[in-house]
This record gives C-alpha cells, sequence and structure tokens, in this order.
C-alpha cells in the first residue's frame, strides 16, 4: 500500500472516534392536564417544572423539560411533585379592593388549603422520546406518557375523561 493510501485509512479511522456518541437522555418539554376541580398551581417532572393547570383542563401550555431515556424500558419511572388548589374559585368571595389588606388576609388564608404531593409514576410505553404528559385524576393519581400521540387520538394510551368527580372516598394506598 502507498504511503497515500495509509494515510487516509488513518486518517478515516481516526475521524470515526470524532463522530459524537448518540444521546442517552434528553430533555422532554412538559405539559398536563387536570381532570379535577382542583387547581395544579405547579408541578414537576423529575425535577422539571410543569405549567399551572386550572380545574378540568390543560395541554397547549408546555415548560422545558424533564430528562428521560430516549428509548423506554419496562419498569422506567418519574418523579411528580405538584401543589394543588382544591378550591380555586374562592377568590370570587374575597373583600374589594383586591391586594387591599382584607383581600391579602383572605389569600393567605386560602393558601393555607394547599396540598403539596409527591407521587413516583410508571411512564406508558414509548416509541420515540416526545412530550411529556401529566394527567392530574381523582385521589392524587397521577398517569404519565413521554411519547409522540398526543390525547384524546385513538392510539393515545389513556383515554381519561376530560372530567372526572371526586368521589366521596379514596383507596387508601
Amino acid at each position: 500500500m502507498t504511503r497515500a493510501a495509509w494515510l487516509i485509512v488513518i486518517s478515516g479511522l481516526a475521524l470515526q472516534g470524532c463522530t459524537p456518541p448518540k444521546p442517552v437522555r434528553l430533555g422532554a418539554p412538559i405539559e398536563g392536564y387536570s381532570h379535577t376541580s382542583a387547581a395544579i398551581n405547579r408541578f414537576s417532572v423529575n425535577r422539571g417544572g410543569g405549567p399551572n393547570i386550572s380545574p378540568y383542563s390543560g395541554g397547549g401550555k408546555q415548560n422545558c423539560c424533564a430528562s428521560l431515556p430516549v428509548k423506554w424500558h419496562p419498569g422506567l419511572t418519574v418523579v411528580v411533585e405538584w401543589e394543588k388548589d382544591p378550591n380555586p374559585y374562592d377568590s370570587v368571595n374575597w373583600p374589594d379592593p383586591p391586594f387591599s389588606d382584607a383581600w391579602r388576609k383572605a389569600a393567605k388564608e386560602h393558601e393555607t388549603h394547599y396540598t403539596r404531593h409527591r407521587a413516583v409514576v410508571p411512564v406508558a410505553r414509548y416509541e420515540r422520546l416526545g412530550v411529556v404528559n401529566v394527567h392530574f385524576l381523582p385521589c392524587n393519581q397521577v398517569a404519565v406518557t413521554a411519547g409522540l400521540m398526543m390525547p384524546r387520538t385513538p392510539k393515545y394510551p389513556y383515554q381519561f375523561p376530560q372530567k372526572m368527580q371526586e368521589p366521596a372516598t379514596c383507596p387508601q394506598p
């Protein structure tokens, strides 16, 4: 082999080492859905923050990001933490004018009824990593997807009604 040929072979082998490896994990945008009469003031997935969610609503607002594996694997879970306002419409009865001392006192009292939750949640199987969708359900239950399917499409893993009622008693974990 000629000297030029050897240089080409060695250069080719050296360049192969310059190809960056494919990522094992990526940051995926986070979106939330409240299927209950409670507002979700804030939530996070693996410490990545999601948007606040009004009662019986969600979607359309994304925050960045939750770190998840590019490839789904059995046993994959995420940690979801959230703050819930069980009575988000109480402010209509607060004193006027807004932001007065009496109004602020009512708001401070209202905040004492917020509840904070944490759950380790399995992630539904996905073929390709996409938006992380978090569904807040009655009894402080949570369901999570992270694929390319959108809620309310036939192949989406969960078909929850948008409005779900809290039962009189919730099952104990």
